[in-house]
């Protein structure tokens, strides 16, 4: 136990923070987004329920991104579905580098009105989480249906269902005449006490997960959006009074688009010669747009 007041120097403004509270078995982390988020969604011209849903996914996938230790490792999110008013929506995060992109049908959208529910905007849709970790695990993915009231919602089940990780995920979402922020916070319990074994035994009614589980709900989004309150010290002030929190200073977050010539030149160059050809303009230039940042590139295909 630690009962010595914390005066937080940091506020970690930009950056992941991890904490872990080893008492409980528990590990948790915080990111607010503000600038990175304006630089990330001014690449389109998002309607309000779009910048809303693009927001929470990016904060989910910095999050989840931020539970990685291997460097190179990315995580990307992707929910889709046939049938709702958004056709795709993609998130990655790798290293502290931060995109995403809504692909949505427009007059749909405008007849669910200002404030549409997730089933209304996805319909019966999925959410994949794919993991690429270049030593251990490579690569793996999990699907859950995009069910209950949010994303961050539906990342919690992903967790339980697909990592039989109890999990607790609360985001906030804030738009106005200075722009987007967005915040958030991730708490896990690791039941066999040790990142990265097999967890035999998680239960969402496990005594150490319902204490830490009923101290993080209690975070409301105010203080997770007050940029007067550093994330260090929203730790401290949910979990401290009965138990040790360990600090873990996280990656700086940045938007990350990774577009290049040199990119698209690798890509093109796995379509056989017909088909390069049939890509070229009358320049014989192959014109390729980039989904994430609404880049143009012209390439000697």
């Amino acid at each position: 136990m630690n009962d010595t007041p914390l005066q937080p120097e940091e506020t970690y403004s930009g950056r992941l923070l991890g904490f872990t509270i080893p008492s409980q078995n528990a590990r948790g982390r915080l990111v607010r987004l503000d600038g990175v988020l304006d630089e990330v969604l001014s690449a389109h011209a998002y309607p309000a329920p779009i910048t809303h849903l693009l927001a929470e996914a990016l904060v989910l996938a910095a999050l989840i991104g931020g539970l990685l230790k291997d460097d190179g490792s990315q995580v990307t999110m992707q929910a889709q579905t046939e049938e709702g008013a958004v056709r795709l929506l993609v998130c990655d995060f790798k290293g502290g580098a931060l995109r995403g992109y809504v692909d949505f049908d427009e007059s749909r959208l405008a007849e669910l009105g200002a404030n549409p529910s997730l089933f209304a905007l996805f319909g019966k849709g999925y959410l994949a989480i794919t993991f690429d970790i270049p030593s251990g695990q490579g690569r793996y993915q999990g699907i859950v249906p995009l069910e209950g009231g949010s994303l961050s919602e539906a990342c919690e089940s992903y967790f339980y269902q697909s990592e039989q990780v109890p999990t607790l995920i609360r985001c906030a979402v804030r738009s106005g005449s200075e722009g987007t922020v967005a915040a958030g916070m991730l708490v896990q319990h690791l039941p066999d006490g040790e990142e990265g074994r097999e967890r035999l035994h998680a239960r969402l009614d496990h005594p150490e997960w319902e204490h830490v589980a009923v101290m993080g709900g209690s975070i409301r989004h105010e203080e997770l959006l007050d940029n007067d309150l550093s994330l260090e010290a929203i730790a401290w002030r949910l979990f401290h009074d009965e138990d040790e929190v360990r600090i873990q200073p996280g990656a700086a977050i940045a938007r990350g688009c990774r577009c290049s010539i040199e990119h698209y030149e690798q890509v093109l160059g796995r379509f056989p010669e017909e088909d390069r050809a049939d890509m070229r303009n009358d320049d014989g230039l192959i014109l390729v747009d980039c989904a994430f940042c609404s880049k143009q590139f012209a390439i000697a295909g």
